[in-house]
């Protein structure tokens, strides 16, 4: 009995909304805005609040911006900014930052929602890697997101000089509790795509604290969730070429958007931690449905935190000197 009175009380709170508030003035910065995404929705919430938003996607970002617009009021479409950005690529990220530079944009927020979740059957015996040699999930999920936050961080500490209030926004998953502090460094495990999954989005669980540990002083306040189990093309994605198992799913599509969450709904936490008084938030910490909730205890280890963080400058500066 208490286990369906929880799963009724999730229902209900899934369904929640965050407080509408006036974002006139306020700059925001979307990653993984595919239509149907929560990326896309999380724009739309914004941009109907008076926001300024930035969204990007791999390629064509234009329509997505065409998409929003059809959406929105006339007088919000002024407010739209779309660029390219693929997060498997150093120097894609490098062309956005110096792109948003010369779009001469502030950066309020951060929302770095974009995430790939592949091979949702565990078909992969061995690491599917990108160009540069990463695990891909490792890669798009972590890897990018924190080059990414890094290059921005001296945007958003700008924002905060005025405002006093700049904010990261990381978008994990309670799937973070598949990942190890133990396998950062010296991976025991044998590979399976769905624990290379959890490590990503622990990292980020992980980068979210550090965030708030070293910015914290200067106005920047960082925030992670978990956005619940949403009906996007996540999983479309993860089951593609998967033959009678993805022709299974399409069919019963209706019947699984009826127990999920709608990509509107999903967006509900990110735009929270987005845009709440931030007296009404604890930094650093990990939010489901609009509360914050109790993390992976893996989560808690700073030393861990602190040497990902090293090896994230390492990396971006040795990447840089080649």
């Amino acid at each position: 009995m208490a286990g369906v009175l929880a799963t009724v009380q999730r229902l209900i709170d899934g369904k929640k909304v965050a407080e509408s508030s006036d974002l006139q003035g306020r700059h925001f910065l979307v990653t993984g805005c595919a239509e149907g995404s929560l990326g896309f929705a999380t724009a739309l919430g914004l941009l109907e609040r008076g926001a300024v938003v930035s969204l990007t996607v791999r390629q064509n970002s234009h329509l997505i911006a065409a998409s929003l617009c059809q959406l929105l009021d006339g007088q919000y479409h002024h407010n739209i900014h779309a660029f390219n950005l693929d997060l498997s690529s150093f120097d894609s990220v490098e062309q956005f930052v110096r792109a948003y530079q010369v779009a001469d944009l502030p950066l309020d927020v951060l929302i770095n929602n974009a995430g790939i979740h592949l091979d949702l059957m565990s078909k992969w015996t061995s690491p599917q890697c990108s160009a540069d040699g990463h695990e891909i999930q490792w890669r798009v999920n972590y890897l990018g997101t924190a080059h990414l936050t890094l290059r921005l961080l001296p945007l958003l500490s700008s924002s905060a000089k005025n405002s006093g209030d700049s904010r990261v926004v990381n978008v994990v998953s309670q799937l973070h509790s598949k990942g190890l502090n133990s396998e950062f460094f010296e991976p025991q495990r044998p590979y399976n795509s769905w624990h290379a999954y959890g490590q990503s989005k622990l990292a980020l669980v992980h980068l979210t604290r550090s965030i708030n540990r070293h910015f914290a002083q200067v106005g920047i306040s960082s925030y992670c969730l978990h956005p619940g189990a949403v009906y996007t093309n996540v999983a479309g994605k993860g089951l593609a070429n998967t033959g009678l198992i993805e022709k299974v799913r399409n069919i019963l599509a209706p019947l699984e958007k009826l127990f999920l969450k709608t990509p509107r709904q999903g967006a509900q936490t990110q735009i929270h931690c987005a845009t709440a008084a931030k007296e009404a938030l604890m930094p650093g910490s990990y939010y489901r449905d609009m509360r914050v909730a109790a993390a992976s205890s893996e989560a808690e280890d700073a030393a861990t935190a602190d040497a990902l963080w090293s090896e994230l400058h390492a990396w971006v500066d040795q990447v840089q000197a080649a």
